[in-house]
């Protein structure tokens, strides 16, 4: 059945009682309030997604473990969990191609699933969670919010597990897309963080390669006397000659001047 809060694929069974919706909103802002007082401002991404899959897991009752899922194309993987016998099931998703992790990164929607329900849309996921005694899983995306053309980007997936069937309604559903929505800033700073990092790596790793390379150079012209572009030349036609970086053939050549 669906519902204004997402996907959800089978009919809740209400076995039991649940604390009263403010009770549960309580502990979601307070799952929150944890997040961005642990938040430092300067960590990785993956940093980032544990300290948001170990605040989601008091955000919600019948939480017995919750990972993030970083859903690509290329390769997906689990990126934090608060129980790492459970990156099983998400491994075992990621192999088939197939699973609630992936419907929920697709359509951007939370999915509700109790296992033992959908042996045959997803008998991969079906079984894993079975083996560790999983009995209901919601997956959330995590999605940043962007001002280009491109829309908003997914970042990851949270997959919340529980050991009791009637975990999760959509309610539960509810306050997770709230939860994730909320915690989106801290995520983004990460982030923006990390893609600092990474853009300040490349910079620094050019400009050594740069350096190697006007040494090389200087090298060659000493030897052959000749001009700096011929001996750049010399460097571009050895590399392509030997299907090597242009940077390992500059240090291979001062390597061997040193050892000379």
């Amino acid at each position: 059945m669906s519902d204004e809060t997402g996907t959800f694929l089978t009919a809740r069974s209400h076995n039991g009682t649940r604390s009263d919706p403010v009770a549960r909103l309580d502990e979601a802002a307070e799952a929150l309030e944890l997040l961005r007082d642990a938040f430092t401002g300067e960590e990785s991404l993956d940093t980032a997604l544990q300290r948001l899959a170990e605040t989601a897991a008091r955000a919600i009752p019948d939480t017995d473990a919750v990972t993030v899922s970083v859903v690509t194309s290329a390769h997906p993987r689990t990126a934090a969990a608060t129980d790492l016998r459970l990156t099983d099931v998400d491994e075992k998703q990621y192999s088939a191609g197939r699973g609630p992790c992936f419907d929920s990164a697709r359509t951007l929607r939370p999915v509700r699933a109790v296992v033992g329900e959908h042996l045959d849309v997803w008998p991969e996921f079906e079984a894993a969670a079975a083996e560790h005694g999983i009995r209901a899983y919601l997956s959330v995306p995590v999605v940043l919010p962007s001002t280009s053309v491109a829309g908003d980007e997914h970042v990851g997936t949270l997959n919340v597990y529980s050991h009791t069937a009637a975990a999760f309604d959509p309610f539960d559903a509810g306050l997770m897309r709230l939860f994730t929505t909320a915690a989106s800033a801290t995520i983004t700073t990460a982030h923006r963080w990390q893609r600092s990092r990474e853009h300040i790596a490349h910079l620094e790793q050019a400009m050594v390669s740069r350096a190697v390379i006007d040494q090389a150079k200087g090298v060659l012209m000493a030897v052959h006397s000749c001009t700096a572009d011929e001996a750049f030349t010399m460097l571009v036609e050895r590399s392509q000659h030997e299907n090597v970086k242009l940077r390992d053939v500059a240090k291979n050549l001062l390597d061997s001047v040193a050892r000379s």
